[in-house]
């Protein structure tokens, strides 16, 4: 009977082997404890000593599947996460390199746009070169032909000249009745020297216009063979045959320019060739007046400068009434503003009496004793309120600033527009009284 009882007994915890080990014995029900007790010196206990102390408890078991159950499960997390991780990063880089491509396509197309225009605007300009440079040569060979000269009244015109100088502030300006004037004085002195010096100006604008001409040839040129290669890049893609990599390629070399530079340099030949044909024209038109003053008698250099003097008394006229519009409208805002600065000022004395009360406030609540002193919602506000006060403050304050600088520029453009329009009257006075009637 006591052998029987021996064998189904329940596992023997050793508790000294639990205490060596750092943990604590395990004594759930008092009955197995007191069964244990008994046994413990018997002969069974003895035999399966060594056999139970090397074995794992049922809680350790059970702690070990638990934990490998717990790292497969993050382990199949993990392997999802990195799955579903791989395929957005492929849709994403897939989305992005078609999306690179087709971008840089476009930027193919723009590019081929870009060129077309600025080819487009060299052979306008190329042509209108050889116009203008074959209207050039023709007036060339007509101051060749040029010999008859025609004398102008040398002591009227001097006389003019003499008076308007008496002109002052901006107004002295050499406007058109000047020029006429002067142009008056000049046929007097030498047509043969004034017709020797536009030829010599019309042989060099001619060369001037062929120079530029070669430019804006070369320069087209080199954009039209730019136009093939861009267009033939155009045409790649992913199923072209003729494609290959070059590794070397996308690095940018120190001698290539960028887009900005690219256009300066067009822009720059087309601003250069502009102003070649504007001097140009202006120097066909120069021609044709000296061809026509030479030809034309004193009376209708007369009539011309009359004429001048005219056009010059309506622009007189014409400005000083809008100079006088102007200086009503500058005082009706000089009012207006001073009326805007007492209106600030009264804005920000307004401020003063809100912000006084707010940081009197918070003076006060600093008083609070012990852990009274919070940062409770009142508090939070009442610091919000001094805050937007004194930006509130502040802004009243600059926008004083800029209101009475607003008036000092005002003031000094009154004086300004009085100045100009004293100066305008007296123009006035000396073209009307001195030569209307000469």
């Amino acid at each position: 009977m006591m052998s029987s009882q021996i064998l189904v007994s329940r596992p023997y915890f050793d508790t000294r082997v639990a205490a060596q080990n750092g943990s604590q014995p395990l004594v759930t029900n008092p009955e197995t404890a007191v069964k244990e007790n008994v046994y413990a010196g018997t002969s069974a206990g003895l035999a399966t000593a060594g056999y139970r102390s090397a074995k794992y408890t049922p809680e350790e078991w059970l702690a070990n599947n638990s934990a490998l159950l717990n790292r497969s499960v993050a382990d199949r997390d993990h392997a999802e996460r990195i799955c579903t991780e791989s395929k957005a990063l492929k849709a994403e880089t897939d989305a992005g390199t078609l999306r690179t491509q087709t971008v840089g396509t476009k930027h193919l197309g723009s590019r081929l746009q870009d060129i077309h225009s600025w080819r487009s605007e060299l052979e306008q300009l190329i042509e209108r070169l050889i116009a203008e440079t074959d209207l050039l040569t023709a007036s060339r060979r007509r101051l060749e032909k040029a010999l008859d000269a025609t004398e102008i009244p040398f002591a009227i015109a001097t006389d003019n000249l003499t008076c308007r100088e008496r002109r002052f502030g901006p107004d002295l300006v050499e406007d058109q009745v000047e020029e006429e004037l002067l142009k008056e004085v000049e046929l007097i002195r030498s047509i043969q020297a004034l017709l020797k010096k536009t030829l010599d100006q019309t042989v060099n604008q001619i060369r001037l216009n062929r120079e530029v001409k070669q430019t804006l040839e070369l320069d087209w040129s080199d954009k039209q063979h730019a136009y093939s290669l861009d267009d033939q890049c155009g045409r790649f893609n992913n199923r072209s045959t003729d494609t290959q990599r070059h590794p070397s390629s996308a690095v940018l070399q120190e001698q290539v320019c960028d887009e900005e530079v690219w256009r300066k340099f067009t822009r720059d030949n087309l601003r250069l060739a502009e102003r070649e044909e504007v001097a140009s024209q202006a120097l066909r038109r120069l021609i044709e007046r000296v061809l026509q003053e030479t030809s034309e008698d004193l009376r209708a250099q007369c009539a011309a400068v009359d004429q001048a003097f005219n056009q010059r008394c309506m622009e007189l006229s014409q400005a000083k009434t809008q100079l006088e519009l102007h200086l009503a409208q500058i005082l009706e805002q000089i009012g207006a503003q001073e009326r805007n600065i007492s209106y600030l000022q009264q804005a920000v004395y307004d401020k003063e009496a809100p912000l006084r009360v707010a940081q009197s406030r918070l003076h006060y609540r600093t008083f609070r004793p012990n852990m009274e002193q919070c940062r409770d919602q009142p508090q939070l506000s009442l610091l919000g309120e001094v805050s937007e006060l004194n930006s509130t403050v502040s802004a009243l304050q600059q926008q004083l600033y800029e209101a009475r600088k607003s008036l000092s520029d005002l003031e000094e453009s009154r004086l300004s527009l009085e100045k100009d329009i004293s100066c305008k009257t007296n123009s006035l006075l000396i073209d009307r009284e001195k030569f209307l009637h000469r």
